[in-house]
C-alpha cells in the first residue's frame, strides 16, 4: 500500500511499489491533468512537483516518492485563485493543442519558486519540457510576465 500526500491530501494507493508514480495519479487515483508523453523522461508532459521540485512522474516508481509532499497540477492553484503563472499562461495564449501545458506550467512554477525574476537563460536551463506545437516563445513570456505579476 502507497500511502501518499497529494494536493495536500492523504491518499492510500494499492499498487505495486514500482509502478510510475504518473499511473497511480492517472489511472489509479483519477488526477488526469498529469499527462503521458514518452514514457521515458524525456518530454515533460508528466512533471509533477515533489517537495517543491519538479520531477518526471512517468519513470518515477511510487515507492521511490516516499514522504514527499505531491504537488500535481490540480493543487499549484491556491483556493481557486490560479497561481501567477497558470494566469500568465491565459493571458499570454501559450496553449496550442494544451497537451504538454500542465507538465510545462508545473516546470515553469518551480523555476519561478527558485528564481523568482529569472533570466532567458534560466529559462532556457529549466524549462526542457517539449511543445510539439513550439510554444517556447509564449512559455517564455509567460514565465516573464509571471515572475512581474
Amino acid at each position: 500500500m502507497a500511502v501518499l500526500t497529494i494536493n495536500g491530501k492523504r491518499h492510500d494507493a494499492s499498487v505495486d511499489p514500482e509502478t510510475p508514480l504518473l499511473w497511480v495519479l492517472r489511472d489509479t487515483l483519477g488526477m488526469t491533468g498529469t499527462k503521458y508523453g514518452c514514457g521515458i523522461a524525456q518530454c515533460g508532459a508528466c512533471t509533477v512537483h515533489i517537495d517543491g521540485v519538479p520531477v518526471r512522474s512517468c519513470s518515477l516508481p511510487v515507492s521511490a516518492v516516499g514522504e514527499g509532499k505531491i504537488t500535481t497540477i490540480e493543487g499549484l492553484a491556491d483556493n481557486g485563485k490560479l497561481h501567477k503563472i497558470q494566469q500568465a499562461w491565459i493571458e499570454n495564449d501559450v496553449p496550442q493543442c494544451g497537451y504538454c501545458q500542465s507538465g510545462m506550467i508545473m516546470a515553469a512554477a518551480a523555476l519561478l519558486a527558485e528564481k523568482p525574476n529569472p533570466t532567458d537563460t534560466d529559462i532556457d536551463e529549466a524549462m526542457t519540457n517539449i511543445c510539439r506545437c513550439g510554444t517556447y516563445q509564449q512559455v517564455r513570456a509567460a514565465i516573464h510576465a509571471a515572475a512581474k505579476a
